[in-house]
């Protein structure tokens, strides 16, 4: 009942900010709304952005904060939204297929549509508003009265694409409670930046544009020298997918301009309307610093698997109190490859049948992963390999994958990997003696080589495991596409290389402890109230004393909000590290393998492996017919998820949206390394 109650709040509170961008444009907003706001929050203390952080600052971290003791309180009392309960939703299902926004269900285009209705009720509202009064204006102001209405047309870009920067750090902040609060994963959310960033960067270059043409024609020129979208402008020429695709290096270290352009938007708009894009920030901060802290400690690394197709399984000891759900992710920087680089690769381990264990597959696919491939794969012997990493980030454990009959996974090449920590989670609750119906499984994979087929090999449990996967429905029908029969020179056995053991070395374990909702909820509320104080502090000595300029007062402000968020995600993570550091000690000490790893290299001939092979099908020299594998099972339930390159993904997208078969449910993961 309290989360039912929690819930409700939240979603009233969302609601009313919501309507509060909407009402933003509008005359009875700005006369009489907001005049009654600032009268009634008027403050020595926190001056005219005080109004501004009550309007809108305040409720998005209020629901951020409470959002978090909603999700403790479920984790606390086991609430995973338990599976096969959940209906299928047509909403979810693809209406776009091929575009430039890619693959896009009926929900999204409704948001987007939303969005976008936001964004041109805003700016007819502002123009509307603005040239009214537009002659008298233009001649107080000594301007021709198109010049005047250029500006005017300038401003309100401005101002609409701020509402797109208020929304853009949401996507990308990994940790994040108001995505989970709406069933949102970041590495799913991603695309949404995408866009949020494309319209924003569209609207503020146009901005720009008015402004150049206006200060060309009154000789203000100079004020190109105070603006920042230079910062802007380079990101989203590098975010392009030709250039992202083709030279990723350039597109990642590009984009950290946003740290400049941020800065310079903050003494572009002053701190007071910059407190309207604040709360997406403020979050994304607190995520950035807490990966920060996280990714300063080195993890222990005991083993890798070497396969003969270029692919090679990182393991990984872990704290088993990080619970991880299918289809998660980590992010993973290998400091003697490159120092500055992090990379996303999905977990493959299950946190149930490996509560000691998170593992990792990385195909040689560039220049990086061919690096570590070759490192690994050397036969100079190696002392110590040092990794960090970050994360892991992902759905919730439940991922509603047992209401279907029948469960397709569709993958090429590299993509099979989510699927892995799938089957895995299904092979747990078939084995466990549970009364829930398992679906049959479906696993349709192409290849290009022969030798690609080792990577199957990775579905098999471990040694040291009691399930055998027998216990599962599983077919699996893999297609060698550039072959046209089996390569005996493919067939080598897995090498496992062993590193030992470094006192400084950790195992994987959650940044903010077993607790981290709740921790996540401190930092967030302590941070801000610390904020307020120094904001607090700084207004009354500059009442009382001195008179700062705008762009100094907005820089004092931004490292207030920066200190704020250091020493209490400090503190929050040393009083963590303090609580476990009698358990890692123990984990430190472990004279030998986990057991999980004994007897590696024999682990072929293990009866989960025999069991695999029965359940393999191999076709050579063709592609699977894929609308004969989807509509012949017309009676009943379907799921379907494709993984792996863009073109398969949209050809399965555009078979389940086609109307042929209702029974169809797609589900598409892109986000796979």
């Amino acid at each position: 009942m309290v989360r039912s109650a929690i819930k409700l709040f939240l979603l009233l509170l969302f609601l009313g900010y919501m309507m509060l961008w909407f009402m933003m444009p509008t005359k009875l907003y700005f006369e009489h709304w907001l005049p009654k706001i600032r009268a009634n929050s008027k403050s020595t203390y926190f001056g005219q952005q005080g109004s501004t952080m009550l309007i809108y600052t305040f409720p998005i971290l209020f629901i951020a904060t409470l959002g978090c003791i909603y999700l403790h309180l479920g984790k606390k009392h086991g609430d995973h939204n338990v599976e096969g309960r959940v209906p299928t939703s047509k909403l979810k299902q693809p209406v776009m297929v091929k575009g430039p926004l890619g693959i896009v269900s009926w929900m999204e285009l409704s948001f987007l549509t939303m969005f976008v209705v936001l964004l041109a009720w805003s700016t007819t509202s502002y123009l509307n508003g603005m040239f009214t009064h537009i002659d008298q204006m233009a001649s107080r102001s000594g301007l021709l009265v198109w010049e005047a209405k250029l500006e005017m047309s300038g401003l309100t870009l401005g101002l609409v694409g701020n509402i797109c920067l208020a929304f853009l750090f949401f996507p990308v902040t990994r940790g994040s409670s108001v995505l989970r609060l709406i069933g949102l994963s970041s590495e799913a959310s991603i695309k949404y930046q995408i866009w949020v960033g494309h319209i924003a960067m569209t609207i503020f270059t146009a901005h720009g544009l008015c402004y150049l043409v206006f200060w060309a024609k009154t000789e203000q020129l100079s004020q190109v020298l105070k603006w920042g979208l230079v910062c802007g402008l380079g990101m989203w020429a590098t975010s392009l997918p030709q250039i992202r695709r083709k030279m990723f290096e350039l597109f990642y270290y590009t984009h950290h301009l946003y740290i400049l352009f941020i800065v310079f938007f903050v003494f572009h708009v002053g701190f007071s309307y910059a407190c309207i894009m604040l709360p997406g920030f403020y979050l994304f901060l607190i995520d950035r610093y807490l990966r920060f802290l996280q990714s300063q400690q080195r993890v222990s690394l005991v083993a890798a698997r070497i396969l003969p197709c270029q692919t090679v399984e990182l393991n990984f000891c872990k704290s088993p109190e990080v619970n991880h759900g299918p289809r998660s992710i980590i992010f993973v920087n290998v400091p003697a490859i490159s120092k500055l680089q992090w990379h996303p690769f999905t977990i493959t381990s299950n946190s149930n049948m490996d509560t000691d264990k998170l593992s990792m597959v990385v195909k040689s696919e560039g220049r990086w992963s061919s690096d570590l491939y070759q490192k690994l794969s050397s036969p100079l012997p190696m002392d110590g390999f040092q990794v960090s990493i970050e994360g892991p980030y992902g759905p919730p454990a439940s991922t509603h994958l047992l209401r279907h009959d029948i469960l397709v996974l569709l993958s090429g090449g590299s993509g099979i990997t989510p699927f892995i920590s799938i089957i895995r989670e299904l092979l747990f609750k078939a084995s466990s003696g549970s009364s829930t119906r398992i679906p049959h499984i479906l696993l349709i994979c192409a290849f290009k080589k022969s030798i690609d087929l080792a990577m199957l090999e990775l579905i098999s449990p471990v040694s040291g495991t009691t399930v055998d996967i027998s216990c599962l429905q599983l077919q699996i029908e893999a297609y060698v596409t550039r072959e046209k029969g089996a390569d005996e020179d493919n067939h080598k056995p897995l090498q496992t290389v062993w590193f030992k053991p470094n006192a400084i070395d950790a195992p994987v374990s959650a940044i903010l402890g077993p607790n981290s909702w709740l921790c996540l909820g401190l930092i967030i509320s302590s941070s801000f109230v610390m904020f307020l104080l120094l904001i607090a502090i700084l207004s009354r000595y500059h009442n009382s004393n001195m008179v700062y300029a705008s762009s100094a007062t907005a820089g004092f402000y931004m490292l207030f909000m920066c200190l704020a968020i250091a020493m209490t995600a400090n503190a929050t993570f040393l009083w963590n590290k303090k609580q476990n550091r009698k358990r890692l000690r123990q984990i430190r000490n472990m004279d030998t393998p986990p057991v999980w790893f004994n007897n590696g290299d024999r682990e072929l001939e293990s009866l989960p492996y025999q069991s695999l092979l029965q359940a393999t099908n191999v076709h050579y020299g063709e592609r699977p017919d894929l609308k004969k594998i989807l509509f012949e099972r017309k009676e009943i339930s379907v799921g379907v998820i494709a993984s792996g390159p863009r073109e398969m993904r949209q050809e399965v997208a555009a078979i389940c949206s086609s109307g042929l078969a209702d029974n169809l449910q797609f589900e598409s993961i892109s986000f796979t390394w």
